[in-house]
């Protein structure tokens, strides 16, 4: 028996519903192997702005620092939407990335056979995907400085920066290495080299890196073709490895893939402990999605999954992973969908019901 202390922060949207699924698979893990998953739930994004005016409490910060992982639902919503607000609800998973010293995103892409047909690419195109997006995160134009706007004789201005340094971009990709060794042994390097220093910087220490893993294939693919071939060839790629706007976009395009953003789980994680564990937060790539927000359609999978990364990453469970991980495949192969995945004229669960099927499973 294992024992591990979880915050678990639902947030907005229909980040508490889906939440509450992934917690239910959870439950079950614990009572199939005996383990014990103390979980303290606190407000985050727009829930927390309405009831304390901040998006992510010093406290909440706080907590999660002493938890041995964070899950995430997902914040924002057309309530808090405006551009000019001073507080906003993205501040919250921003400040916990950068408070919890989390530096890589891990995003799988996996097209499940069954649903070739929900992806908006034709079925051959598709067929075979497996990849896994790393992307920095706590660097780049989302953290750099200086980042204003102002008003001049010419009219309104506005400046982002983006800057690594170079200890950034070797934590991330000795994190990229390391996972391709337990893949298929490639690395894709994504960058706009021929345009920006901040990328060539990239390239540099990426290379250097990639001469302690001999066994581990590297190659450079500029952003712009490497988003024409994630379309043309998707079942090409192995370990994207990028800078963070870069892997945010990418990401997002790379979803389509699998035919939903309901399908796909993150894992954010920072400095790794002897045994490849560590603290780390773990959400649905989704977001919020407020215009199915209280309808009971939303597709859990995505954060069912994503607890099975923290089960793998945080917890040191792969065997209860892989569990998890395999009872979802069985519902998908059992022809359970949400709205998200169904068919034309394909009857579909409710979000519910599709957490219902993977605890049963689990089970069994």
């Amino acid at each position: 028996m294992a024992r591990f202390r979880i915050s678990v922060l639902p947030g907005d949207g229909i980040g508490p519903e889906v939440t509450r699924e992934a917690l239910r698979v959870l439950d079950a893990v614990a009572e199939r192997w005996s383990h014990r998953f103390d979980r303290e739930e606190d407000l985050v994004g727009g829930a927390a702005i309405d009831r304390y005016g901040t998006a992510l409490r010093q406290e909440t910060l706080e907590r999660a620092r002493k938890a041995d992982a964070v899950l995430f639902g997902a914040v924002g919503g057309p309530k808090w939407d405006d551009p000019r607000a001073p507080v906003r609800p993205e501040q919250a998973l921003l400040g916990l990335r950068k408070g919890l010293g989390l530096f890589a995103n891990l995003r799988p892409v996996r097209a499940h056979d069954e649903l070739l047909d929900a992806s908006p690419l034709r079925a051959e195109v598709v067929r075979g995907t497996d990849m896994l997006v790393v992307r920095e995160l706590t660097g780049g134009l989302y953290f750099g400085r200086p980042q204003r706007r102002w008003r001049s004789a010419v009219g309104r201005q506005a400046v982002d920066t983006m800057r690594y340094s170079e200890p950034e971009i070797l934590r991330v990709a000795q994190v990229a290495f390391e996972l391709a060794r337990g893949r298929r042994k490639r690395v894709t390097h994504v960058h706009k080299a021929n345009i920006l220093d901040t990328s060539r910087l990239w390239r540099e220490v990426v290379e250097e890196v990639a001469r302690g893993y001999p066994d581990v294939e590297l190659d450079h693919l500029l952003v712009d073709a490497c988003a024409m071939h994630l379309v043309r060839r998707p079942a090409s790629f192995d370990v994207i490895l990028t800078e963070n706007m870069f892997g945010d976009i990418l990401t997002d395009e790379a979803s389509m893939v699998a035919g939903s953003m309901g399908m796909l789980p993150s894992a954010s994680l920072g400095r790794r402990r002897s045994d490849g564990t560590g603290r780390g937060l773990y959400e649905p790539i989704h977001g919020s999605a407020p215009d199915i927000t209280g309808k009971s359609i939303a597709n859990p999978l995505a954060m069912i999954l994503s607890t099975a990364l923290m089960l793998r990453y945080s917890c040191g469970l792969p065997r209860e992973a892989e569990a998890v991980e395999a009872a979802v495949d069985s519902v998908i192969a059992r022809g359970l969908r949400t709205p998200d995945i169904a068919a034309p004229g394909q009857r579909s669960v409710s979000t519910p019901e599709m957490g219902d099927a993977v605890v049963a499973t689990l089970r069994s």
